[in-house]
């Protein structure tokens, strides 16, 4: 398949509301920009901030790395991603996977969202281990309980396909939380194992692995500012503003896009 040059990639953003109008409710944005703010663990992905952030810091600062309505007035309905700023931090993301590639960096990928990145994530990682990059996975079957979230509420750190996940034992869980990625990378020292030199993850993954001040490439959608928050401060390298909901299939675009940059077709 060819990958899509720039122009053909923002029309895909935009067609399926990966950026563009996106799905994203703008009530939801503002909830959770707010609920950060407020210092709510769940939205901070185990990051922390040099800065005491207000409200309308946070606004502004999602207008311009994610291209949310920078307009506090504007409180229900549709809201915004800039494809531009996409493709953008899309290129940054490639940029970066071909120095990893040039330097045979190891890597280490993972998701809170197990049924819709996942596969993206995959393609990438066999393209930088194809390339030398080895690939670094701990802590299977670390398990940790939840008293925020409706039962089952064991979590289990899985790997699929060298991609890291969390289970409730059973099936595929979505995650917010740091745990899995703090119990990753404290298992590797605990064997003695170098951590990787580049994270690709999002959610808590992503918080916790810039956290501990690992080089890490983040991936969230316009109501989860932490990891933009995190970038302007420079602990995140790059992160990609997208709707995160869609289907493997729709993100195939996006992932080749990188993968042609990179030049790791």
């Amino acid at each position: 398949m060819t990958p899509p040059t720039r122009a053909e990639l923002i029309t895909h953003l935009v067609r399926t509301g990966i950026a563009g109008h996106v799905d994203t409710p703008r009530q939801n944005n503002l909830r959770h920009y707010r609920r950060l703010v407020q210092g709510d663990p769940y939205h901070r992905f185990g990051l922390t901030f040099s800065q005491d952030w207000s409200f309308s810091e946070v606004l502004s600062l999602m207008n311009k790395r994610c291209g949310v309505v920078d307009d506090e007035e504007h409180v229900w309905g549709i809201d915004t991603i800039d494809p531009d700023l996409t493709a953008d931090a899309l290129e940054g993301v490639a940029d970066r996977f071909a120095l990893a590639a040039e330097r045979r960096e190891r890597v280490m990928f993972a998701t809170g969202h197990p049924l819709k990145l996942r596969e993206t994530y995959r393609v990438w990682k066999d393209a930088l281990a194809a390339r030398g990059c080895p690939v670094v996975t701990a802590a299977a079957g670390f398990r940790y309980e939840l008293d925020t979230e409706r039962p089952p509420n064991r979590r289990i750190v899985e790997w699929k396909d060298g991609v890291a996940i969390v289970t409730d034992g059973h099936i595929p869980r979505h995650s917010h939380h740091p745990f899995a990625m703090r119990a990753i990378l404290d298992d590797l020292s605990s064997r003695g194992e170098p951590w990787p030199q580049l994270v690709i993850a999002d959610h808590g993954f992503a918080g916790a692995a810039a956290e501990s001040g690992v080089p890490t490439v983040g991936f969230a959608d316009c109501n989860d500012p932490a990891l933009f928050l995190a970038e302007h401060e420079g602990k995140v390298l790059v992160t990609v503003p997208l709707d995160d909901g869609y289907e493997t299939e729709d993100y195939v675009p996006l992932r080749d896009y990188v993968l042609a940059r990179a030049g790791l077709m």
